[in-house]
């Protein structure tokens, strides 16, 4: 029984564990994405947000929308309603009511 729920367990943790990064990203590239999303508030909507992160990256629009669909995968991230995402990760980590 033990053995079957690590099992399952380990099976449920799967896909996200599985998620590549984005081809022609170095974890270099993740930190410096992580920081510029935090420097603009956690939220990647708009060319308001998106001008900032690509200067503080130095990768493409395209790299960062990569990047940004590889946090939401790794649920490091949450896509919103009206489109973009919020990182929930490091300095965007959501503060707990006391």
């Amino acid at each position: 029984m033990t053995k079957l729920f690590i099992a399952m367990a380990a099976a449920a943790a799967l896909p996200t564990a599985c998620v590549m990064k984005p081809k022609d990203i170095t974890d270099e590239d993740l930190v410096s994405f992580d920081a510029a999303v935090a420097s603009i508030g956690c939220d990647l909507v708009n060319e308001r947000h998106y001008l900032p992160v690509e200067l503080q990256t130095g990768l493409t629009r395209e790299k960062i929308q990569e990047v940004a669909g590889f946090r939401i995968q790794r649920e490091e991230a949450v896509a919103l309603e009206g489109g973009g995402m919020r990182l929930l990760t490091g300095a965007c980590t959501p503060k707990e009511d006391a």
